[in-house]
């Protein structure tokens, strides 16, 4: 049916059809034509890659500027031997507590722990601030002080926590106990 349909479209447009041949050196000209165009200077745009590359470049650049130890502040750690297992101590018993806790953790509760947690980042924000200043400071002993207090601060926090999640188990019914 298809194979009808072309037939029948080729022999009403056959008069329409061009079957001559060209002109007698018509391929040599077309050839002479070609190598005239390839002796024409050739006008090279933009690349695109050579600005992407250089985009890239400034990129990385930029996020090295970013991160370099410029906009790093001192750790307690940072300033003797001493503060190092100050430092150690505290961090080793909040990440104790906060493992405690999360093990603790059920759907009614979740709300009290969530509530303690962001007070725990607004603390370690405050010490992200704290190692710029002490930094600063030249190691003042006052952002010293502050730093352990930021610390001493988060184990109350956590130990509250864990006050208000005994509370909470002693007084929520058992039905309502996971």
């Amino acid at each position: 049916m298809m194979k009808d349909k072309l037939d029948h479209i080729f022999k009403e447009k056959r008069s329409e059809f061009d079957f001559e041949e060209p002109n007698i050196g018509h391929f040599n000209r077309f050839e002479a034509k070609l190598k005239a165009g390839k002796e024409q200077p050739v006008v090279k745009k933009t690349s695109w890659h050579w600005l992407a590359i250089a985009a890239s470049v400034l990129l990385i650049f930029g996020y090295w500027l970013g991160n370099n130890d410029l906009n790093k502040g001192l750790e307690l750690a940072d300033v003797s031997p001493k503060m190092e297992e100050t430092q150690g101590f505290y961090l080793a018993t909040i990440h104790k507590e906060i493992e405690e806790i999360k093990k603790q953790q059920t759907p009614q509760n979740k709300k009290i722990i969530d509530d303690a947690f962001v007070q725990l980042e607004k603390l370690e924000s405050n010490y992200q601030k704290l190692t710029l200043e002490l930094k600063e400071s030249n190691e003042d002993k006052r952002v010293i002080y502050a730093m352990i207090s930021n610390f001493q601060r988060r184990l109350e926090v956590l130990q509250n926590l864990v006050d208000q999640l005994e509370e909470f188990d002693n007084i929520t019914p058992k039905e309502y106990k996971v």
